[in-house]
């Protein structure tokens, strides 16, 4: 896959500094952590487990900070690479036992469904299609878990070799790291936030181009297979 860096980028990194690989590491800055644990009602008690217990994943409610998006790992892959190769880039992302979790705007978790149905990209255009000969675009999109008001989430640890904010001790082990680590990781307390519409978009183009092109999956895929920088100065 390509990269795409900007060395001019201005990040918590300093600035000029060339921006880290965005795939396997933490990169949960303070001011990120304080966003995410600004989704509980006590802030202040989140932020002390996590001081105690940077190494550990911790469960957060959906609706007012943020909403997410839970896709199959493959296509959150390709609805995140649309998002960066094509698109406006992305909120926070995180890999979590074999699903993709894109961070939404609030509200985005009501108003995708129907989006995705409207457009007739959705679940239930595809029922009763099968054995009929009609092949279309319905069910290109698999279903997407979309968790907001009333819903909860496991996220990643902060840090994944005991380097995040106040962080202390011994990491888990790689494989543990690769099920469960931030793609792009919460950085600053306003983070730019997809919409219902982008991350629609996002899904229709990801299904369009698994619909157009041969894709090769191997069940030992190469080494540096993450290693895909996004360049995070394009995040709004």
């Amino acid at each position: 896959m390509s990269s795409t860096r900007n060395p001019a980028s201005t990040s918590p990194h300093g600035p000029g500094a060339p921006l880290p690989d965005r795939f396997d590491i933490a990169g949960v800055t303070s001011e990120g952590a304080a966003w995410l644990a600004s989704a509980e009602t006590c802030p202040r008690s989140t932020l002390a487990l996590w001081a105690e217990r940077p190494n550990a994943p911790v469960v957060l409610p959906c609706g007012s900070t943020f909403d997410v998006v839970n896709a199959p790992a493959i296509f959150g892959r390709r609805m995140l690479d649309r998002l960066w190769d094509d698109g406006p880039g992305s909120g926070p992302v995180a890999a979590y036992r074999g699903r993709m979790l894109l961070l939404a705007a609030p509200g985005t978790a009501q108003r995708l469904p129907s989006l995705l149905e409207w457009e007739e990209w959705g679940s239930r255009g595809a029922e009763g299609q099968e054995g009929t000969g009609h092949v279309g675009r319905c069910g290109a999109v698999p279903p997407l878990l979309c968790h907001g008001t009333g819903d909860a989430v496991t996220v990643p640890a902060l840090s994944t070799d005991g380097t995040g904010p106040n962080a202390t001790g011994t990491g888990p082990s790689a494989a543990a790291r690769l099920e469960s680590r931030w793609l792009v990781a919460p950085d600053t307390r306003h983070p730019w936030l997809p919409g219902p519409e982008i991350l629609l978009w996002a899904a229709v183009r990801a299904a369009r181009g698994a619909a157009s092109a041969a894709v090769r999956i191997s069940i030992f895929p190469p080494a540096d297979q993450d290693a895909k920088v996004y360049d995070v100065s394009r995040r709004r």
